[in-house]
């Protein structure tokens, strides 16, 4: 437990250490993009602003991992998807603003100060590689952390294309590559963050977790010894590395008499816990005799 407790505040760091270097660079590139007047670098201070709140809640939702209580059994655990899902739901909008602003400012594109540009992207795409280097080795550790990762990198992406458009306007005087970038960093924007809406809605609906067969789950559930028959079988995952799984178990009315009921539980367990790819440590078993299915209320799958 202490150890995950000390990983808890490992990653809570990270995000507090990545948060405020994102909060600075929003600082320096709104400054920039109003003294430019580059749209390139007002999109990417929009989408800075966007992961800088997108850092902060999930800065929040890591601080909220509080122990469970009666009135909320997981705790908040399920914070992290729930700040995942708003963070990506966030860049998903900002994504289409940049790219329907970009089209109309490449229909009449401004003067822009590329020299200027040019510091503040460098200035930009150096915060982003410094917090990108912070939130790089715990970025599988959760949905909370891959999302600030996928964020920080976007950023990254978009502060290139900001370099790239200055030193094109610098060289050869074409002020439209400043909304091409623009429109650029809102095609990095929209991919990424529509798969990541995807994997979360996946659990906030809560569905089977991903890799995990119900049906070869119930296949080796009834090669069990003394089992007759599953149903009420279900399987989702609360939070990242937290599936769980429920069933109505049909065995011998004998195991009721014998003593045997103890070692089907076990058997149960360590079934759904090692057979398969995901490995389930939280399952809950409902042993019934036979006779129980013609009167329980409400029996599905």
């Amino acid at each position: 437990m202490s150890h995950d407790h000390g990983e808890q505040g490992t990653h809570r760091t990270r995000l507090a250490v990545a948060f405020g270097i994102t909060a600075t660079i929003l600082v320096v590139q709104v400054f920039g993009a109003f003294w430019t007047g580059s749209l390139a670098l007002l999109v990417d201070s929009a989408h800075m602003l966007t992961d800088a709140g997108g850092l902060l809640m999930a800065l929040i939702a890591s601080l909220a991992l509080h122990p469970a209580t009666a009135q909320r059994t997981w705790g908040y655990r399920r914070a992290e998807v729930l700040a995942a899902t708003a963070q990506a739901a966030i860049l998903l909008a900002v994504g289409i603003y940049a790219l329907v602003e970009g089209i109309q400012r490449l229909a009449a594109p401004p003067e822009i100060a590329s020299g200027g540009l040019l510091i503040f992207g460098i200035v930009g795409l150096a915060g982003n590689i410094a917090a990108m280097l912070v939130l790089a080795s715990g970025r599988s550790a959760n949905l909370n952390l891959r999302a600030a990762f996928l964020e920080v990198v976007n950023d990254a992406l978009g502060s290139v294309a900001v370099i790239i458009s200055a030193i094109v306007i610098a060289t050869t005087g074409w002020t439209r590559a400043d909304a091409v970038a623009g429109m650029l960093i809102s095609l990095l924007i929209v991919p990424r963050t529509i798969i990541l809406l995807r994997e979360t809605t996946h659990v906030l609906l809560e569905s089977t977790p991903r890799g995990l067969d119900l049906d070869d789950v119930r296949r080796h559930i009834l090669s069990l010894p003394h089992v007759r028959g599953v149903h009420d079988l279900h399987a989702t995952q609360i939070a990242t590395g937290l599936p769980v799984i429920t069933a109505h178990v049909v065995v011998d009315d004998d195991c009721f008499h014998d003593g045997h009921v103890p070692r089907m539980l076990d058997a149960l367990q360590s079934c759904v816990a090692g057979h398969f790819d995901v490995s389930i440590e939280h399952s809950t078993f409902q042993l019934e005799p036979p006779a129980h299915t013609t009167h329980e209320a409400g029996a599905h799958g």
